[in-house]
């Protein structure tokens, strides 16, 4: 919620500020705001700038609201809070990131992605797990298992038979599908796993890999050029994967009586929002993410094959059946693999966010060092700590507390990084190794604790080195306080100050009216048959509505849908501009739909209690207490707007 207030806010100042002289366009508390400065937020916040009086009058005024409220929580000491310092700390690490990297590295595996996203490669593999942090025994366990699984396919057993087998693949579905991963590109594996699916030629067998998961032997069945991306929707009808026959029958019954109705012209979101099991998509239509060559979606291969042999856009596919049951797929549109310009900055996020970013980090790091002097003494002062780690490292019991030496054990430029930086770095970091090898688990730390360290001292240069940088660290920094002083002084406030919400909706109840009313039950019918078999039963004055649903139902779930509320007319789309009688009213039809509707009560239009219309009166209310507030601020906080450079805007 805070990001997308930050950005609906538009505090925005991403800007690289001038290093010249620059007029004063606004100052408060004795802090000026430039007119360069100025400009450059109002730019990013108007996509259709203006410059007329009016316009820069009226942004101006959202200017000086926002720079009150910063003023007054920096006034309060907001800045100083624990809980905010973290946050903007935690905001801090994830603007870095991309400053911390080898930016031509980065390139370079911006532009390999590219070129593997025009081939979708199929490929099998095995898998032995073994933890990141195994101990060398339990991994060199792990490597001579897939070692010897290997040699047997080589030796001419069959891949999936070995996967499937006892002591083969430690992947659970692989005694499903021997193993086979289906076709994938780029980002839809983890990157050790890609980069030996695209290096190993077809039928080949590869290496063994090492990934998170454990070692990994791969088999390339086949590739293709890619298929580009769908944008598709769906019409589901569940059934568990070992469902009973039953159930499957039933399910299949459902969703061939959709697609009948889908070959007769109904329209398929309407379809899908009554009848989809898949209550994520359905009232959208049934409309999925974007799936196919380069993105992280992943289909299962029968809804895949399906969705991708469609011809034409709107095309509807029978039903096809999956592990989640059975799905109506309609093609909504196909992109072949765009341009390496148009998707350059969309495969840069994902690179990134993945495996590829530790590759540029790392390579990052040995440039800071040859940059900074980097020298290590690791190997003269680390005998203390790998002698005393013990035991009760693993359990977060483990103290340095005997070390008495603090010799540095690397230095940066003109920093030293010592023996007690490291043994605090120990005792606070003891989860993020498990081996029971001491030297081993000391390299490891040190190499942790090493890189931390090094693009921390880089990142604490960035405000120097990038103005940009600091401009965003700006916005981050008024918007969270912005965010904080708001939800205090507005909205909790407004929430919680019950005594004088009743009070504001006392003196402005005139606001807040019901319109006319139905207390009603309303049948939604299939169509003008079933509504006049409904208007039969209904003709009986002791039916319920369960017996109707029950009746009308049986030969068919979708012949009936029944609700009861109280319905105002003017805010229910197909009771507006109808008038009806207490009792069963004559069926009538809207958007295709046929309706009868029962009333047991007419009920006039009335004055809201403080319970019905909360939301609205809370809103205004809240309204209210920031429009005063602001009144107290604009006293308290002296501010100062220089028309004549604020109109020069443009010019």
């Amino acid at each position: 919620m805070k990001k997308r207030l930050l950005l609906a806010l538009g505090v925005l100042f991403t800007l690289q500020l001038s290093a010249q002289k620059d007029e004063t366009v606004l100052e408060i508390d004795g802090k000026k705001v430039s007119k360069s400065e100025f400009l450059q937020i109002y730019l990013k916040n108007n996509n259709n700038p203006k410059y007329d009086q009016q316009a820069l009058d009226d942004y101006m005024e959202l200017f000086k609201k926002f720079k009150l409220k910063v003023a007054e929580a920096e006034a309060l000491g907001y800045d100083t809070i624990p809980k905010l310092k973290k946050e903007l700390e935690g905001y801090r690490k994830q603007l870095a990131q991309p400053y911390l990297i080898d930016s031509t590295q980065n390139s370079a595996l911006v532009k390999q992605a590219y070129e593997r996203m025009k081939t979708e490669v199929r490929a099998s593999h095995i898998l032995i797990k073994v933890d990141e942090n195994a101990s060398p025994e339990d991994t060199l366990r792990a490597y001579n298992r897939i070692l010897a699984i290997k040699k047997r396919i080589e030796a001419g057993e069959d891949f999936a038979a070995v996967a499937k087998s006892k002591g083969g693949s430690e992947d659970p579905s692989a005694a499903r599908n021997g193993g086979d991963l289906g076709y994938f590109t780029a980002f839809q594996m983890v990157y050790q796993f890609e980069e030996a699916a695209y290096n190993t030629p077809v039928g080949k067998i590869s290496n063994p890999i090492r990934t998170r998961f454990g070692y990994h032997i791969l088999k390339v069945v086949d590739n293709r050029p890619a298929r580009g991306t769908m944008k598709a929707a769906h019409i589901m009808v569940a059934t568990g994967k070992d469902a009973p026959a039953e159930e499957i029958e039933s399910a299949q019954k459902k969703i061939n009586e959709i697609y009948e109705k889908l070959k007769n012209g109904e329209k398929f979101e309407k379809l899908a929002s009554e009848f989809s099991d898949d209550n994520q998509t359905a009232e959208k239509g049934g409309e999925l993410p974007l799936f196919g060559t380069g993105t992280t979606t992943r289909m299962v291969p029968e809804f895949e094959e399906a969705a991708f042999a469609l011809k034409n856009d709107n095309d509807i596919s029978a039903p096809v059946k999956t592990d989640y049951g059975f799905h109506i797929i309609r093609r909504l549109s196909w992109t072949p693999l765009r341009s390496f310009d148009d998707l350059k900055k969309e495969i840069q996020t994902k690179v990134n966010k993945d495996e590829r970013a530790n590759i540029t980090q790392q390579s990052f790091i040995s440039k800071l060092k040859k940059n900074y002097g980097f020298k290590d003494s690791y190997k003269k002062t680390s005998k203390w700590f790998i002698d005393n780690i013990d035991t009760n490292y693993a359990k977060g019991k483990w103290t340095a507390a005997n070390l008495t030496s603090d010799k540095p054990m690397f230095s940066l430029g003109s920093q030293k990084f010592t023996q007690k930086q490291f043994a605090t770095y120990l005792e606070k970091n003891f989860r993020s190794v498990k081996t029971t090898d001491n030297k081993s688990l000391v390299e490891k730390q040190y190499a942790n604790w090493q890189k931390a360290e090094i693009l921390g001292y880089e990142e604490r240069q960035l405000d120097k080195k990038y103005p940009e940088f600091k401009a965003l660290m700006q916005e981050y920094h008024d918007g969270i306080l912005l965010y904080e002083i708001m939800t205090d002084k507005v909205w909790n406030k407004a929430i919680k100050d019950t005594t004088g919400l009743k009070e504001f909706f006392a003196q402005n109840n005139s606001k807040y009216n019901w319109g006319t009313r139905y207390n009603a039950y309303v049948y939604e019918c299939l169509n003008q048959d079933v509504a006049n078999e409904v208007a039969g039963l209904l003709k009986s004055d002791t039916i319920s509505s369960k017996t109707v649903i029950g009746k009308i139902n049986k030969t068919s779930e979708l012949n009936l849908k029944v609700r009861s509320n109280k319905f105002e007319v003017d805010n229910t789309p197909f009771l507006k501009g109808r008038t009806l009688q207490k009792g069963v009213n004559p069926a009538f039809t809207h958007e295709n739909k046929v309706y009868i509707v029962k009333v047991e009560e007419i009920m006039a239009p009335a004055p809201k209690l403080l319970s019905e219309a909360k939301g609205a009166a809370t809103s205004d209310y809240q309204n209210y207490l920031e429009k005063q507030w602001l009144e107290e601020l604009a006293k308290k906080h002296p501010i100062t707007v220089y028309k004549e450079v604020l109109y020069s805007l443009g010019k």
